[in-house]
């Protein structure tokens, strides 16, 4: 981002920019879709609860994931508007995604997060008092908008957080290292903020889960294992939501077992971190850029004469 014509207001206006032009597609979003479903017949009194307060409701989650996934061009938007720069420069190192990439860290976070949500599931209804009540209503459904737009949207997290919040925060730093460590804290306690009113465990959770997403970005050089991260996460977890009922938290640390849960939970993201440190050798992401081509040149020193 600290490009030749880099000026520390860049990106004060593209963060104005992205807050702007979010909401106002957001908005729009919302009511495309409530007219979508007034057209096709629906009734007022079944539309869905614009709160998002039942993440098992397919038409809810469809509502808020589509209002979501639309930070993925303001993103791309703030970077050529803002900074000059290709949109790519959002994505990694490359300047674009690394498409070969997701497959291989999808399989190791479906092997120590997705192995540590269902360890934590199957502790709630073991040792705490849920019971099993799902499948849901439209679990069909659920399960087609969980497949279909839960990877999307987090990826669109990702971009916000990762792709553009850290590298703005990181770019008023002059020490990389520094700047980078900065970034991670506060990039991830906005993460967790910005997911509302919740108790401390519950954002220390995701406070945690900032600073997960921030650790294989700076050891992979892009957001391809943020965002696997991210969305194995979320698909898990409103799969077994759907499936089992109301007892899968999906929106807090659950009571009774907090703790439990919450060490488990930390452990797994760890666990992630750590086997992606561990698959460099075999994935080899590239982590060096041609972005450095676009830094201010050193000034060069006097010809001594002769």
């Amino acid at each position: 981002m600290r490009s030749r014509d880099w000026a520390w207001w860049r990106p004060l206006l593209g963060l104005l920019l992205l807050g702007v032009v979010y909401v106002a597609l957001a908005v729009v979003t919302a009511v495309a879709g409530v007219v979508g479903l007034l057209a096709s017949g629906t009734d007022v009194a079944v539309l869905p609860d614009l709160s998002f307060d039942e993440f098992t409701d397919p038409w809810m989650l469809l509502f808020l994931n589509a209002s979501l996934i639309v930070a993925i061009p303001c993103v791309w938007m703030v970077w050529v508007v803002a900074h000059g720069m290709r949109r790519g420069w959002s994505s990694s190192v490359l300047a674009r995604l690394r498409w070969r990439l997701l497959l291989p860290y999808t399989l190791i976070a479906l092997a120590t997060l997705g192995v540590g949500i269902g360890l934590s599931v199957l502790i709630t209804f073991t040792v705490g008092e849920e019971q099993v009540s799902g499948p849901v209503p439209s679990f069909g459904w659920l399960l087609l908008v969980v497949l279909l737009t839960t990877p999307l949207q987090s990826a669109a997290e990702e971009f916000v957080f990762r792709g553009y919040l850290s590298q703005a925060i990181a770019g008023w730093i002059r020490a990389p290292r520094t700047g980078a460590v900065v970034a991670a804290v506060l990039s991830a306690a906005l993460f967790a903020a910005a997911h509302g009113p919740q108790d401390p465990l519950t954002f220390l959770d995701r406070f945690a889960f900032g600073l997960a997403a921030s650790a294989v970005v700076w050891l992979t050089g892009g957001l391809e294992a943020a965002i696997v991260l991210h969305a194995v996460n979320n698909v898990v977890v409103f799969v077994l939501a759907g499936a089992l009922g109301d007892g899968v938290a999906t929106e807090a640390v659950p009571a009774g077992i907090g703790l439990g849960f919450a060490a488990l939970s930390l452990a797994s993201m760890a666990a992630y971190v750590v086997a992606v440190a561990r698959s460099r050798q075999r994935l080899r992401p590239e982590t060096r850029t041609s972005a450095v081509d676009l830094r201010t040149p050193a000034p060069l020193l006097p010809v001594p004469a002769r």
